[in-house]
């Protein structure tokens, strides 16, 4: 006789287990390289203008290339996992950062770097937000939070990586070996990715996929075998797998927009400040070495503030953890600002920023995949990120422009705290329309049975 089973009520049965944390493992590796192209990017930026000769502004369209890459690769690449599968897609994206990375370092001239970065980013942009969906897919509702965060550390940890090892090896192998690194990890991460990466049982139940295919996935999570088992999904199923349309039906609408107003104003406050530090504390005296270590502090305390704010979002009302933290980066970046002749307490407020900003934002990609159901989480994710890689690319060229039209130290940094502020303001609305923010939609959304 075949029984039935409800994929989320086992998954929160089970303990965490190995599979599990293959899965993380897999994903943390995917989000650090992610990082540590972010970062090197930034540091190796003064070496390539040097090369060539540049001017601080025309530096700004080799950031924007690859933040624009980053946009298109999410909104192409969310609706392709939602149809063909997170595996595949993740694999796929890994493989072509990693290849257009290792082309980059060849690159002749600037114009050709350009377009090199704009295609690295096609694939870190589709991979990023894929990784989360695939993680949050494998966790029971109880450690979801944590453990998401906990994958995701290896984008800030991945940063610092990237901001230290390129401002250390820049000198002997110059900006080409930075980027030829960049790619062969990922490379290499790809191939091993074929072997390691399973798919997620989500979407293998949303695809309906034959039951045996899915009892062995789930087996492997729970270490229970399953004969004669029928898998469903306690979620409805509404519209097309994929289907952009879904993020803005009924209450998904202005959980749709605010969420993306913070994700806009977040990136654009991350990669302002990943881009152009290492360049703005160069142009105030510091040297290149120094500044690599004081901008690193931004990194650290995003992997600090990302573990510890997981942690409160699966305790308390994430909402208000992320608001308050958004709030705690608004006060350190000003602090930034006042503190041009410490360099000790330049640090300290770009650590308590990476841990208001930079970890909320990884708190903010855990919180995401669990507002949307499994049939467009993964659209839902990706199209959040990729608003967000909009904002990217504003703080990115931005960094060059206030450069150039000569703003003290401390204005720029009230400018740059504004965001921060109207961040905290967004995740305080949305607590209105997510009237029971740790229940509904459930940690991964509820409703009707598919697949019966």
């Amino acid at each position: 006789m075949t029984q039935r089973r409800e994929l989320q009520t086992l998954l929160d049965a089970a303990p965490v287990g190995a599979r599990q944390w293959r899965v993380i493992i897999c994903c943390f590796l995917v989000v650090m390289l992610d990082g540590f192209d972010t970062a090197a990017i930034g540091f190796i930026a003064p070496d390539i203008r040097a090369h060539w000769q540049l001017g601080a502004s025309e530096l700004a369209p080799l950031f924007g290339a690859g933040l624009l890459g980053l946009t298109a690769g999410a909104l192409l690449c969310g609706p392709l996992s939602d149809r063909f599968g997170r595996k595949r897609v993740i694999e796929f994206c890994v493989a072509l950062f990693g290849l257009f990375s290792l082309l980059s370092a060849f690159s002749p001239d600037l114009e050709t770097l350009v377009i090199l970065r704009f295609l690295t980013g096609l694939g870190l942009g589709g991979a990023m937000p894929n990784t989360i969906t695939m993680t949050s897919e494998y966790l029971p509702a109880r450690r979801r939070g944590a453990l998401v965060t906990l994958m995701f550390c290896g984008f800030t940890l991945g940063s610092a990586l990237g901001g230290v090892v390129s401002a250390q090896l820049v000198a002997q192998i110059g900006w080409h070996g930075i980027l030829a690194l960049g790619g062969v990890l990922p490379l290499l991460l790809a191939a091993a990715l074929l072997a390691v990466l399973p798919e997620s049982p989500r979407w293998q139940i949303r695809r309906r996929l034959p039951q045996p295919v899915i009892a062995k996935t789930v087996g492997a999570i729970t270490g229970e075998r399953y004969e004669q088992t029928h898998f469903w999904l306690d979620e409805p199923a509404t519209g097309a797998k994929g289907s952009i349309g879904q993020l803005f039906v009924g209450r998904q609408l202005p959980i749709t927009l605010m969420l993306w107003v913070v994700f806009f104003m977040s990136l654009l406050i991350i990669y302002l400040l990943s881009s152009w530090m290492p360049t703005l504390l160069n142009h105030r005296g510091i040297d290149l070495q120094h500044a690599s270590w004081v901008t690193a502090a931004f990194q650290i305390g995003g992997t600090f503030g990302a573990l510890l704010l997981g942690v409160l979002m699966d305790r308390f009302n994430p909402y208000r953890v992320l608001a308050l933290s958004y709030c705690l980066g608004a006060v350190c970046i000003v602090m930034i600002g006042l503190s041009e002749n410490g360099l000790w307490l330049m640090a300290l407020a770009i650590f308590g920023t990476g841990i208001g900003v930079s970890g909320s934002q990884v708190g903010l990609n855990a919180l995401t995949a669990t507002l949307y159901p499994t049939q467009s989480r993964a659209t839902g994710v990706s199209w959040s990120n990729a608003v967000g890689r909009c904002g990217a690319i504003v703080g990115s060229l931005s960094g060059g422009m206030m450069m150039a039209m000569n703003f003290s130290f401390d204005t720029l940094f009230f400018v740059i705290a504004v965001p921060a502020a109207i961040s905290a303001g967004m995740l305080i609305l949305l607590t209105l329309v997510v009237r029971n923010p740790i229940t509904v939609p459930d940690a991964l959304p509820s409703a009707g049975i598919v697949n019966k």
